[in-house]
């Protein structure tokens, strides 16, 4: 039998207790700032759950590959008895969730210690991560730049030792953003790997649930968990012989200089190590689904319907680039709403055959094309935030739009920052996709 790599893959020393304790700790220790990495914390339940965990491991008893790991989650998660925030101030007083989320209840049967909620950008409507509501947490590397959204707190909390995975979404990037900015694996699987029953949604078609972890391994335990499959350990891969597409053109396009240098150095090292790297000529396919949407969004279209009764009621309570956004998709028309569905249907069957075509098992390219720019830029002029969210959404959100499996996974640096590489799989196939990318990670541990 082969070996199994997770058997060797990073694993938190100590008692469930301890590493609860300690991650409660490093939350405290952070003062004003671990209240904008957390929305909530639920230090005495994570206890409990941690010495209930301890007990289990005690008598030889485990309830799967996540018992007695520290999980955060995203703040649009509704938890049994309390409000479901989605990062907004308007839903401060909304009625309490009558039960836990789909994955939150798979969490708690997994045996998972639930530290708390993380922040987010409101209603998780940007790739950026500001929020004027909770705070804006600040980069786990440089505290003056952005997270990355709409998860910020969830690559954060990781990050900086306060969980040990967290859970968050992904409807144009939002996983692999922040993973990619926090220098930590981030997992977007194929959509209906996993339920979204009890996720407030931004946009149905496009919105999934996914992991954030120091280690691909703890993306893959995590995903175990939250499709509700049995825990198959990753089957051991080789780089050798490995065909990976790099799609030249658009998506490598207003990238930092940094960024392509960290590009290029991974290409290199993947081909030193046997992948055979093919440049594809993928632009038709990568800009179609911006230009589809040019006159009106799927996820503006859907997030208006979603947020319809907050528009109505309290619209100045949403913080303005929030609003700015969901506002056009009030005035979608219906025959162009149900066109861009349609052809987008069309189009992913396309692309599967295009990909499969191609004869690649991966694609590879930056996640993000630059660097984590400061927060107070940001903050202060529109236009730059405008023309950042844009780019850092640019490269992940085609993959959203094909409903492909895709990974961030930390590779290198790029100006001393952490610099994030996508890979992207056929449809379905994400667990060797987790496999694929746990053997590039192990290519060596400066990667």
């Amino acid at each position: 039998m082969a070996h199994d790599p997770s058997n060797h893959a990073p694993f938190p020393t100590g008692s469930a207790v301890q590493r609860t304790e300690r991650a409660l700790a490093a939350i405290e220790a952070a003062g004003d700032e671990g209240r904008r990495i957390f929305t909530r914390v639920y230090a005495r339940a994570a206890l409990q759950a941690a010495r209930a965990a301890d007990e289990r491991a005690a008598s030889g008893i485990t309830l799967g590959p996540l018992d007695g790991r520290i999980v955060s989650i995203k703040d649009l998660l509704d938890v049994a008895g309390e409000p479901t925030t989605a990062g907004s101030a308007a839903l401060r007083n909304a009625p309490p969730a009558a039960q836990d989320a789909v994955v939150v209840q798979r969490l708690r049967a997994a045996g998972c210690v639930l530290i708390g909620k993380t922040n987010m950008t409101e209603f998780a409507f940007s790739g950026i991560g500001l929020n004027p509501h909770f705070g804006t947490p600040g980069n786990a590397h440089d505290a003056a730049r952005i997270p990355g959204g709409s998860s910020s707190g969830a690559g954060v909390s990781v990050a900086r030792g306060m969980a040990e995975i967290a859970i968050g979404t992904d409807t144009g990037g939002s996983v692999r953003i922040p993973a990619a900015f926090a220098g930590i694996a981030g997992f977007k699987p194929t959509q209906a790997r996993v339920s979204r029953d009890g996720a407030l949604a931004l946009s149905y078609t496009l919105d999934t649930i996914g992991p954030l972890a120091a280690s691909v391994h703890d993306c893959a335990r995590a995903d175990a968990v939250l499709s509700g499959q049995p825990w198959q350990p990753l089957p051991v891969r080789d780089v050798a012989g490995l065909r990976i597409g790099v799609p030249r053109g658009w998506l490598l396009r207003e990238a930092d200089t940094a960024v392509l240098d960290a590009f290029e150095a991974a290409l290199r090292r993947l081909s030193g190590a046997g992948a055979r790297l093919t440049d594809l000529a993928l632009d038709e396919w990568m800009k179609a689904p911006a230009l589809l949407q040019q006159n009106g969004s799927i996820a503006a279209a859907e997030a208006a319907h979603v947020h319809r009764e907050v528009l109505a009621r309290a619209p100045q309570q949403l913080d303005p680039r929030v609003l700015a956004r969901i506002v056009p998709g009030q005035s979608v028309p219906a025959p162009h709403y149900i066109g861009v569905l349609r052809e987008r249907t069309r189009l992913q069957v396309a692309f599967d055959a295009q990909l499969e075509a191609t004869g690649v098992d991966l694609l590879a390219l930056p996640t993000v094309p630059i660097a984590p720019p400061c927060i107070a830029e940001l903050e202060r002029d529109d236009a730059a935030f405008m023309r950042a969210n844009a780019l850092v959404l640019r490269n992940p959100s085609v993959f959203n739009f094909y409903d492909l499996p895709a990974l961030s996974l930390p590779f290198g640096q790029a100006a001393g920052l952490p610099f994030g590489l996508m890979l992207v799989a056929p449809r379905g196939r994400d667990h060797e996709l987790l496999a694929l990318a746990a053997a590039i990670k192990a290519l060596g541990t400066d990667a």
